[in-house]
C-alpha cells in the first residue's frame, strides 16, 4: 500500500520553524515526508534536512518524495530519540529547528494488517518499528489484570479500564487473543451500551493505550526534549504537534522547566541552584487546526503545536 499521509498543521508548523535557507534541520518523526518536503522546499543548496522514522515504510515513502532533494536531504530509519547520536554521526553539533508530529500515521491506521486500527479485523500487532519482537498481542495476553488496567487507565484514560482488563484476563483463560476483532470484542463487551453512544468509537482509548505502552511512545518524549533543547543553536526552534492530553502534558511541562529551571525556594532573594533559562515557549497557549483543516482533514481535530525558542547564553556556547 503507498504511503498516504495527510500532514497536520503545515502551514503553521512551517511558519512557526522560521527557515533559514543555509540552516540545518530534524523532521524527527519524518513519515510520508509532508512536513520535510516543505523544509527542503525552503533551504539552499547549502542547507540540510536530516529526516528521522522509526517505520521502515515511512523512511523509504519520505525518501521516495524528497529524491529531488537528495544534494540536501537524508532520510534515516532511526528513533527520534537516538537524534543525539544520529547528529553526532554527521559532525552535527547544532540545529535551527527540529519538528515531531506525533502519534500514529494515516497509512500505518489504514494498513490493515499493522493492527493500529479498531476498524479493521488484523492481528494485534501496532508496532512503529517492525524490527521490535514484542506486539500488542504479547501485551493483551501476558501482562496481568493488575498491570492491564494500569496501562489502559494511564494511557488511554478509560473509565472502565478494570472492567475491560477483567474481561481479557477471562478471554484468554479460553484461548490467546489474536486479533483486533476480538480485542474490539471484548472492550464492547465492557462498557455499558449508554457510555457507547457518546465519545466516539468505545475502541478509540483501549487500542490508543496499548499502541501507547508498546511503543514507549510517552516515555520516548519525556526523555527527549530537553536534549533537543540542548541540540538548538541560538534562536532555534522545537515545534511538537501532539495529539492527545498525555503528550501535550508532557511537552507543556518540559517547556515551562526549561523556560523557568530555577529550583530555588521561592522565600531566596538571589538564585544559587544556577540554573538558567534555555529559552521561552514561543506562545502562550498552543496554536490549534484552522476551520479548513478542520474540515478537510478529521486527523487534525485533536492536534496541538507547541512551539520553544532557544536562547543561549553566552556562558553557554
Amino acid at each position: 500500500m503507498e504511503f498516504v499521509h495527510q500532514s497536520v498543521m503545515l502551514n503553521e508548523t512551517i511558519e512557526s520553524l522560521r527557515i533559514r535557507e543555509h540552516g540545518i534541520y530534524v523532521d524527527g518523526t519524518c513519515g510520508g515526508g509532508g512536513h520535510a518536503l516543505e523544509i527542503a522546499k525552503r533551504l539552499a543548496p547549502d542547507g540540510r534536512l536530516i529526516g528521522i522514522d522509526r517505520d521502515e515504510a515511512a523512511q523509504k515513502a519520505a525518501g521516495e518524495r524528497l529524491k529531488a532533494y537528495g544534494g540536501v536531504v537524508e532520510v534515516v530509519r532511526g528513533n527520534y530519540s537516538e537524534m543525539p547520536e544520529i547528529l553526532a554521526e554527521r559532525g552535527i553539533r547544532k540545529v535551527d529547528g527540529i519538528l515531531l508530529d506525533l502519534g500514529v500515521s494515516s497509512y500505518q491506521l489504514d494498513t490493515a494488517e499493522r493492527g493500529f486500527s479498531y476498524m479493521h479485523d488484523a492481528p494485534l500487532d501496532m508496532r512503529m518499528d517492525q524490527r521490535e519482537t514484542r506486539t500488542a498481542a504479547d501485551i493483551i495476553n501476558g501482562a496481568s489484570e493488575a498491570e492491564l488496567t494500569r496501562i489502559l487507565r494511564d494511557y488511554g484514560e478509560e473509565r472502565f479500564a478494570s472492567k475491560i482488563a477483567k474481561h481479557i484476563a477471562e478471554r484468554r483463560k479460553e484461548k490467546r487473543i489474536e486479533t483486533t476483532g476480538e480485542f474490539v470484542e471484548i472492550i464492547s463487551e465492557s462498557i455499558p451500551m449508554k457510555f457507547q453512544k457518546t465519545g466516539g468509537h468505545p475502541a478509540k482509548r483501549s487500542f490508543q493505550a496499548i499502541r501507547i505502552e508498546l511503543n514507549g511512545e510517552l516515555q520516548l518524549l519525556e526523555d527527549s526534549i530537553d536534549s533537543m533543547i540542548e541540540l538548538l543553536d541560538d534562536g532555534g526552534r522545537l515545534a511538537i504537534i501532539t495529539f492527545h492530553s498525555l503528550e501535550d502534558r508532557i511537552v507543556k511541562s518540559a517547556f515551562r522547566r526549561n523556560e523557568n529551571p530555577c529550583t530555588c525556594p521561592p522565600d531566596f532573594p538571589v538564585c544559587v541552584c544556577g540554573k538558567k533559562p534555555k529559552g521561552f515557549s514561543v506562545f502562550r497557549k498552543p496554536l490549534l487546526p484552522g476551520e479548513e483543516e478542520l474540515g478537510t482533514n478529521p486527523r487534525s481535530k485533536s492536534a496541538k503545536l507547541r512551539v520553544f525558542e532557544r536562547r543561549v547564553m553566552p556562558d553557554d556556547r
